[in-house]
């Protein structure tokens, strides 16, 4: 196989490695043939054009025309004309998949299933990275800029994956990249020959010392695994930033307990999709036997585990749905329940694996794969269950405590509060600043919560906007506090983070509002009705759902606080009117209100509301510790960068440390040489020291002084090593001066950068640390036998006997 050969197959099996990181992105990975198949017949087009041989870029488009014919094939053949050629109604198909595909994307979370829109996705994108790192490899023969599409390719993997791209899919893509790159080595190299290794002695017009320099391929071989080494090495050493290309596993993808992996739905991005989606779609209806559905929020999954960069569901046990359920933690016998049932039958494209159920449900009756995860009190979809067109029903309780009974709870037990009451390290202080401000003066748990919830939704002055960023991590928080815009994920993770701060114990519920009542009697629940929505613990009662996105739900009829109960806040400006007695069958759909006003009433209207003293947080930011530590490893990184031109610096001092009255021209041309292999012009231990210079000054283009310097600098060399008697030499350190200037004048910008602060004559230290390793395992493994040899010989030999 030819060199270029060799290079085009290292390329596509290098982008076939990177494409691995992929695949715990998308279940089944079958696409991984189809997309190995067409990167290899678009690799071998271009070996075989470039054996022709065609201009560059024609080979590059006449593989970019391929690659668009291939994919043509697999996934329009039968809107293409001759079921090959890209028409429009062609075109208009691959539209409609990308759209898909992206819309899919978003959709799901990881693993996601390989729809249609998906697989083009990926088969095209691993295609079009093949076809990047082929032609800068193969047809442009430089393989250290291919690791550019190679790691975006690597990159994309792991941030969608949240962790899942881990440090076997790095080892896999790295090792094609190193591949690719020792292919490239030995093709430069067999360009000039066969190669020998070995030690010998140092020729005058070569690079090698006294001990010789390993073979060159060894030596790559080493300086790759010193590389992979460190990029392994120093991320684990440094400090997370939230997540990277090589991150920890994600939590939440699915439960354990013998249910295997269970993909799901992200349900932050499609909460926010389904929000902003233009036309509106029926998710489910139901029929229940309650007059009230304004409590009849549909739970999906609780988000009860805060990292620093997102809310997640903890990764629990799964069981077998029992016929009842547990009864839900927390609640006591004094709390007021009433028994609903429910009859949900869900949309035919409604797709996900967690069922949207009444909390807390008592008794669920459905068909298919289900999983009872008891913590959250969920129902998961086994094997690949999912909620498309199912009906099942439901036994809930309503429970309606009363604000007294919320005020008297006691002190939730202590394991749960660890558990539910943990935040970041990386939480910004004015999370918690302003949690206390917000809540100065009240005196339990339920004030504080009703203080929190009335500060989003009345007289905090926020804004409801489903357009901004749905960030969900601690500067997120933040960013909301400042900004006070955002939609229901803002709302209820800021209320749960703040609430944590104050030792409630907290987490998020997505799913959805009760939804509009119909005329023949059920309810529908539409995409615009997806919500997220805080649920705070109190003892006695258990989780209770709070509402502090204005304009959006329900506020629960027991966050009106009864003002006569204890640790009621005497300085409120003014209660809220008590909650009519028919309560509304539909969440309000009122506009938010300005900034600076409060929902007034039922929350249909808006009113200036006055403002809390002290509650206008500020700007936080990172703590000392981790700014401190980040400082550290940016120092720790920016010095190993320095090592090669430290390096450098002091080995031509140390060579030009005479000056011009140095007798010895050795070191000074040993100077020179690694001075024009800093700029491109590599040693060759083949040539006299003349015939050396007349290589550099034609290469390196020099002229004048600089050229004379050169040819002067080989003179005086050849004296030394063959005249019977040298004379003396002086102006060494001025040659090499004029040589490094003529070469500088002579070269390119980004040539003179590399020079100065990535030298390729820094290969010497790579080299030299190699061969004290060599000696240091060699002496160890001498010694260490000839030593027990000695010992057992002392021991043998009879000793003097005493007088």
């Amino acid at each position: 196989m030819s060199g270029r050969g060799r290079l085009a197959l290292c390329a596509a099996v290098a982008t076939l490695c990177a494409a691995c990181a992929l695949l715990p992105l998308v279940q089944p990975f079958d696409w991984l043939v189809p997309a190995a198949i067409l990167l290899a017949v678009v690799s071998g087009a271009g070996a075989l054009m470039r054996r022709v041989p065609l201009a560059r870029p024609l080979t590059i488009g006449a593989q970019a025309l391929l690659a668009v014919l291939l994919l043509t094939v697999c996934f329009v053949h039968d809107r293409a004309v001759l079921g090959l050629l890209p028409g429009p109604d062609a075109v208009t198909e691959f539209a409609r998949l990308v759209h898909e595909g992206v819309r899919d994307a978003g959709r799901y979370a990881t693993p996601a299933p390989a729809t249609p829109g998906i697989r083009l996705l990926l088969v095209a994108g691993v295609l079009l990275i093949g076809l990047v790192v082929d032609a800068l490899a193969a047809t442009y023969r430089s393989a250290a800029p291919a690791g550019l599409p190679l790691l975006a390719l690597y990159s994309v993997a792991a941030g969608l994956s949240q962790g899942g791209a881990g440090w076997l899919w790095f080892l896999v893509a790295a090792a094609g990249y190193l591949m690719l790159l020792l292919a490239e080595g030995r093709d430069r190299l067999s360009q000039w020959g066969r190669v020998f290794g070995g030690t010998g002695p140092a020729r005058p017009g070569g690079f090698g010392s006294a001990g010789g320099a390993p073979p060159p391929v060894r030596t790559g071989r080493r300086i790759g695994a010193l590389a992979l080494g460190i990029a392994l090495v120093v991320p684990a050493a440094l400090p997370s930033l939230g997540g990277g290309l090589i991150g920890p596993p994600g939590d939440g993808s699915g439960p354990g307990g013998g249910g295997g992996t269970i993909s799901a739905v992200n349900p932050l991005v499609s909460l926010q999709n389904s929000l902003n989606q233009p036309e509106d779609k029926e998710v489910l209806n139901y029929r229940t036997t309650t007059g009230d559905t304004s409590d009849l929020y549909l739970r999906i999954v609780a988000l009860d585990r805060f990292d620093g960069a997102a809310w997640r569901p903890s990764e629990r046990t799964v069981t077998d749905v029992p016929d009842r359920l547990p009864g839900p933690p927390g609640l006591s016998a004094e709390v007021p329940t009433t028994t609903v049932n429910t009859s949900v039958s869900t949309a035919d494209w409604y797709a996900q694996n967690w069922l949207p159920l009444p909390y807390p449900a008592s008794r669920v009756d459905i068909a298919g794969r289900w999983r009872f995860e008891p913590a959250g009190r969920t129902l998961v979809g086994d094997r690949g269950q999912t909620t498309r067109g199912v009906q099942y029903q439901v036994e809930s309780l309503q429970v309606r405590p009363t604000a007294k009974q919320l005020a008297a709870a006691p002190r939730p037990p202590a394991r749960l509060v660890r558990e539910y009451t943990k935040v970041p390290a990386s939480l910004p202080s004015v999370v918690r600043r302003t949690a206390l401000a917000v809540t100065r003066g009240a005196h339990t748990a339920y004030d504080k919560a009703v203080d929190l919830q009335d500060w989003f939704s009345l007289n905090g002055g926020f804004t409801y906007n489903t357009q901004v960023n749905a960030g969900s991590g601690s500067e997120a928080i933040a960013r909301f506090l400042k900004n006070r815009e955002g939609f229901c994920v803002h709302f209820s993770f800021s209320m749960a983070a703040m609430a944590r701060t104050l030792g409630i114990p907290a987490r998020v519920a997505v799913g959805f509002t009760p939804g509009t009542p119909q005329s023949d009697g059920t309810t529908s629940v539409s995409l615009k009705d997806a919500h997220a929505w805080p649920e705070l613990y109190f003892q006695g009662i258990g989780w209770t759902r709070f509402e502090p996105t204005p304009s959006r739900g329900s506020v629960p009829d027991y966050t009106y606080r009864d003002h006569g109960s204890a640790g009621a806040d005497p300085t409120d400006p003014a209660p809220r009117p008590a909650p009519s007695a028919e309560a509304p069958h539909a969440p309000s759909t009122a506009p938010s209100c300005a900034p600076g006003e409060g929902r007034q009433g039922s929350g249909t209207s808006c009113a200036a509301a006055p403002a809390r003293p002290g509650a206008r947080p500020t700007a936080g930011g990172p703590g000392l510790w981790p700014v401190l530590a980040l400082g550290l490893a940016a120092l720790l990184v920016a010095l190993l960068l320095c090592v090669p031109l430290l390096w450098r610096l002091r080995i031509r001092s140390r060579r030009l440390a005479g000056g011009d009255a140095a007798t010895d021209p050795l070191p000074a041309w040993q100077e020179l040489l690694d001075t024009a292999w800093d700029f491109g012009i590599l040693p060759d231990e083949s040539l006299t020291p003349r015939r050396a210079a007349a290589r550099i000054i034609r290469i390196g283009e020099l002229q004048g002084e600089a050229a004379e310097a050169a040819h002067r600098m080989a003179a005086a060399v050849e004296q030394t090593l063959y005249a019977p008697h040298p004379g003396p030499v002086s102006g060494l350190a001025t040659d090499v001066r004029r040589v490094h200037a003529g070469l500088h004048t002579a070269a390119t910008r980004t040539l003179r950068l590399r020079a100065r602060l990535a030298p390729r004559s820094a290969a010497r230290l790579v080299r030299a640390c190699s061969a004290r390793w060599t000696a240091f395992a060699t002496r160890c493994r001498t010694s260490a036998p000839a030593t027990a040899a000695r010992r057992a010989a002392s021991a043998l030999r009879p000793g003097r006997q005493r007088a």
